[in-house]
């Protein structure tokens, strides 16, 4: 038997970190690079994001490996190109909110620019959005 993680332990680690209000906020690459380093929602420079932010529903943490409801944009006229976006965590200030996860390759990405709404299909393979 190989070391690992167990996978209940990752669900409750998981189930933990994203308790509070997730949300995916749109971003144009042309205004922003992509950092290690960039902690929180306030490190994504407000020209570079587009639109409001969504919440995601429908959230799943089994086995480590997180899952919610596809997120659906709308609102986004005369929006650039849309190449990405983060999932982060709300606490109400984005100097405290913590940037979870970075996704620049998805179904609906990128967004084409002019378009006012899109929605972003989460993968439903074992990996879904992401796993631990």
């Amino acid at each position: 038997m190989s070391n690992a993680l167990q996978p209940k332990f990752k669900e409750t680690m998981l189930a933990a970190a994203l308790a509070g209000t997730v949300k995916a906020q749109l971003v144009h690459l042309a205004a922003y690079t992509y950092s290690p380093s960039h902690q929180f929602l306030s490190s994504v420079p407000a020209g570079a994001r587009v639109g409001a932010p969504v919440t995601l529903t429908g959230k799943t943490f089994t086995g480590g490996v997180f899952g919610a409801a596809n997120a659906a944009f709308s609102g986004l006229t005369s929006a650039p190109t849309i190449e990405a976006l983060w999932i982060y965590v709300d606490t109400g200030d984005e100097t405290t909110s913590p940037l979870v996860h970075f996704i620049d390759t998805a179904t609906g990405l990128p967004i084409p620019a002019g378009t006012t709404g899109g929605t972003v299909t989460w993968d439903n393979g074992p990996n879904k959005i992401f796993s631990l």
